[in-house]
């Protein structure tokens, strides 16, 4: 992907503006353009890999004062800290659904919530983890094409919203360049989200840690 640089601002450096031509500007929007969090709010993010984290860090620019990770990694949850969540979930840690658990821990559910893992099921949950009358839930993950998504008819009937994007509501020729001014201005910490660097001949080192889950983003150097 191309990105148009500000003429305006010192230009980032080369490695950073590729990781900020890809997910993390489009994730950032489905935070901060479609879920919306008002300041002060309370958001769940369903998932806590790159896309997650993302999600955390928008509704954390955005001004949420309180974060919850659900993920079934706990050792995801610390590195999560970084990047705004306050609290975490662990659904293996409940024998009841997550979105009851939700609820207990906010008197009555969630005021916007991010699904990042593309299961149907916490798709599911995301949506019924929301507060009634003005909850927002928000789907990022990109389910299998066979999936059904099933839920009571009173959720939508007491004023939940459901909304799906790809891009965040990002428009790449306008909107980029802001992402990459906020980076200059140290309002986005890129750095955080990248943990390992490898050069190409050893690329496959990259895929393991994708598979193992132990980093966040690999960059990829090209060699001559």
């Amino acid at each position: 992907m191309l990105v148009v640089l500000p003429r305006s601002t010192l230009r980032p450096p080369l490695i950073k503006s590729v990781f900020l031509a890809v997910v993390f500007p489009l994730v950032l929007g489905a935070s901060i353009n479609v879920a919306k969090p008002p300041k002060g709010s309370t958001v769940a993010i369903f998932g806590l890999g790159a896309v997650g984290l993302a999600a955390a860090e928008g509704a954390r620019i955005a001004g949420a004062s309180r974060i919850i990770g659900i993920d079934l990694n706990a050792s995801r949850f610390e590195e999560a800290r970084k990047f705004g969540c306050t609290e975490f979930v662990n659904p293996k840690d409940h024998s009841k659904p997550v979105q009851e658990v939700l609820a207990e821990m906010t008197n009555g559910g969630v005021d916007r919530s991010v699904e990042c893992t593309g299961n149907v099921n916490a798709m599911i949950q995301a949506f019924e983890c929301v507060h009634d009358g003005w909850g927002v839930a928000v789907l990022v993950g990109v389910p299998h094409k066979d999936a059904e998504f099933k839920t009571h008819p009173m959720n939508f009937l007491n004023e939940r919203t459901l909304k799906g994007t790809f891009f965040g509501n990002f428009k790449p020729r306008t909107d980029l360049p802001n992402v990459v001014e906020m980076y200059m201005r140290k309002e986005l910490e890129v750095e955080k989200f990248i943990t390992h660097s490898v050069p190409f001949s050893e690329i496959n080192k990259a895929f393991d840690l994708m598979a193992k889950g132990e980093g966040i983003r690999c960059i990829i150097r090209m060699e001559n």
